[in-house]
């Protein structure tokens, strides 16, 4: 099918097309790997090769070549991946239309978000959906934030939720929240409020998503004063970090919501030095402005984290 095609051509060629080959395209191109495409479909084995081979019918190329690990794109599969799904986007902004009922929908939403996010965020949420929207489905994955980003901008995240310094100017982005760090550290190896020279004296724990992210806010904080701190313990996970805490000399320095109420045993303080509060932010594509679904899921989560 090409531009020169007459009118009639181009209307016989699209009835032809199914487009939930194009969805199947879509997922093999992200996963790369037929059983895990068949999973996420959902649909069988069987019936995603199927699919494939009707694709590599209607587009005149392999697509995809077998190895140990998956399957490897053709050059030609790959120069399909973005436009496809910018399509794809388009398809399901028309589909969903101007008006959005939420208690009629039947949309699953792809969200990103720490487990700091997670605990934060979805009990709230969650609630909600229960209440007014029932038939939504949420998938919750959490990677690094230059992954949130990415997966916002390719198309595979509808929402990402997080902490977030520089992005692409055609990602959207919008304040959840602002929250105050606080010190967290053992009750009973605390007296008396802490200062900046007793907090460098103690050995710290960092939470850090991935192993090149060595420092974030804090240790940005500290370095506008010439100081730092010795990271005794990093961590991938929020959740984990106070319970390590207690009966230790470590610090934490967290997000106060991470720590409320106090668990047992801990002790919360101020920090003893300037450092602006952290603004949890959501991010989205440009693309999804006109999708009135997402519109409501992104005011849902600004009304229940203002």
């Amino acid at each position: 099918m090409n531009n020169s095609d007459p009118p009639s051509a181009l209307a016989h060629n699209l009835r032809a097309v199914d487009l939930n080959l194009l969805v199947v395209l879509d997922v093999l191109l992200h996963e790369r790997h037929l059983t895990r495409a068949a999973a996420r479909l959902p649909m069988s084995q069987p019936a995603v090769s199927h699919a494939l081979a009707r694709l590599r019918t209607l587009l005149g190329d392999p697509l995809f070549h077998r190895t140990r690990g998956g399957l490897r794109p053709t050059p030609h599969a790959l120069a399909l991946e973005a436009p496809l799904r910018d399509v794809l986007a388009q398809v399901r902004r028309l589909l969903a239309g101007a008006v959005f009922e939420p208690a009629a929908s039947r949309r699953t939403f792809r969200l990103a978000m720490s487990d700091y996010g997670a605990s934060v965020v979805l009990p709230p949420l969650v609630r909600r959906l229960r209440a007014e929207a029932p038939g939504i489905d949420l998938e919750i994955s959490y990677t690094s934030r230059g992954g949130m980003i990415a997966g916002v901008a390719d198309g595979q995240l509808d929402l990402a939720l997080a902490v977030f310094g520089e992005t692409p100017a055609d990602i959207r982005r919008a304040v959840l929240f602002q929250e105050p760090f606080v010190c967290v550290m053992d009750a009973a190896g605390t007296a008396g409020p802490l200062t900046l020279d007793d907090y460098l004296a103690r050995p710290h724990v960092l939470v850090a998503a991935s192993q090149d992210q060595r420092s974030g806010e804090v240790d940005a904080a500290l370095a506008r004063l010439g100081r730092a701190r010795r990271v005794a313990l990093r961590l991938p996970h929020w959740t984990a970090a106070p319970a390590v805490v207690a009966g230790t000399d470590l610090v934490l320095t967290v997000a106060q919501r991470t720590v409320m109420p106090t668990p047992p045993g801990l002790a919360v303080q101020p920090v003893p030095f300037p450092i602006a509060p952290l603004g949890f932010e959501m991010i989205w594509h440009e693309r999804t402005d006109g999708d009135a679904g997402l519109r409501w899921l992104r005011e849902s989560l600004a009304a229940l984290m203002g």
